[in-house]
């Protein structure tokens, strides 16, 4: 039987990429006409598990496709020294054909035969980040292609590493240098990075936001990688598994792992493989997606989640305000928060519904909600989808 074929782990590539080939192709016309568009300067934002690394993945794959300089990295404590040690001396050294040059340290005209010559590097650690970036970009124009510059992880806490590379950039963008930049992150994260007064210039670029699959992009990521790997599964279990998966790329990878490996020497996945593997997968999602969402928030941010957690649906403001004995002005702060965040929704006036799904089953099953009610219980089984939901 064949491997299985999905991947549910953060910033691995699926086997279909459903529902961002818009953006990929958006991309790469921009790498192949090199002409100047609004992607040129772009961030990627979005909750956990949405897919921006993976995104971010398959645009460098789209600048290498067109011949483009790729520098990927990550916005960790030691970027700009990984950049201007090691990245950037590398790219140079193997695109400049006078990276190397060799001079006489001994001998004289008179004695040739005896001459003694050393090979140097010229890009060598330590430059300036900018000078760097500069004489990339220029030879990267003899060649006729450009430059991309991708940070994944985007915050506010790695402000002293992005600082200097948002005004290199800008420099790099005044001079028209063909250089593009794609950064993502989570959007409160996102948005403590552009608050900062050292970062005005990426407050430009393209906002791109990651939303859920459609219910046909969330099938044919399921049913088409399968079908791929040399099995089947049965109408019903698709549906059931598209639904339960709320187009969220990562439970859509998660039930679709799971569902594989639950009866793997099967020619057919089934309605009972797909059962199983909804609960597993709302489990990780528990995991690796509610539970570190949880972390950062504040006491009263968690409260007010517990008092929306308390609702079958969407809930009214004026009922979360209530339930947390505060005015509605105090509870509207940190609705503001949490939609920051990205954790919640306002889709009417008056009006919250949580965005990631299965959130409120979540603070059930963790007794978070009992905190105010504590005759609080989930309205939906842990094992089945909400059927009536389908997707936003």
């Amino acid at each position: 039987m064949s491997e299985n074929p999905f991947k549910p782990s953060f910033g691995k590539t699926p086997p279909l990429l459903a529902g961002r080939d818009p953006l990929v192709s958006q991309f790469g016309e921009m790498f192949r006409s090199g002409e100047w568009t609004p992607a040129r300067m772009s961030i990627l934002q979005g909750l956990r598990g949405i897919g921006k690394t993976v995104l971010l993945n398959a645009i460098e794959d789209a600048a290498h496709e067109n011949g483009w300089l790729v520098l990927s990295e990550t916005a960790h404590t030691g970027l700009v020294e990984r950049l201007t040690a090691t990245a950037l001396p590398r790219l140079l050294r193997e695109h400049d054909p006078q990276s190397q040059r060799r001079d006489v340290t001994a001998g004289g005209i008179a004695a040739v035969g005896s001459l003694t010559t050393q090979i140097s590097e010229r890009h060598l650690p330590s430059q300036d980040l900018r000078d760097q970036l500069t004489l990339l970009c220029e030879l990267a124009a003899d060649l006729g292609i450009g430059v991309l510059l991708t940070l994944d992880e985007l915050h506010a806490h790695a402000l002293p590493e992005i600082t200097p590379i948002t005004v290199a950039l800008q420099h790099l963008q005044r001079e028209d240098r063909d250089i593009a930049f794609v950064g993502a992150g989570l959007p409160d994260n996102i948005n403590g990075v552009l608050q900062d007064k050292g970062t005005t210039f990426l407050r430009r670029a393209t906002r791109i936001d990651l939303d859920s699959l459609t219910i046909d992009e969330s099938r044919a990521a399921l049913h088409d990688p399968i079908v791929v790997a040399g099995r089947s599964i049965d109408s019903d279990a698709l549906e059931y598994a598209a639904l339960a998966s709320r187009g969220y790329p990562f439970l859509v990878q998660a039930i679709g792992s799971a569902a594989w490996s639950a009866t793997p020497r099967t020619d057919s996945i089934t309605m009972a493989d797909v059962e199983q593997a909804s609960r597993r997968a709302h489990r990780t999602m528990g995991q690796h997606v509610h539970a570190p969402s949880m972390k950062s928030l504040s006491a009263t941010d968690r409260t007010y989640l517990a008092a929306m957690a308390n609702d079958a649906g969407p809930s009214r403001t004026n009922a979360i305000a209530k339930r947390m004995g505060v005015s509605i002005g105090y509870a509207s702060v940190y609705r503001q928060r949490l939609l920051d965040a990205g954790l919640i929704e306002a889709p009417e006036r008056g009006v919250v519904r949580f965005a990631l799904p299965y959130l409120r089953d979540y603070l059930r099953e963790h007794s978070v909600a009992n905190t105010l009610n504590p005759t609080a219980r989930s309205t939906f089984p842990e094992h089945e989808p909400d059927l009536d939901a389908g997707l936003r």
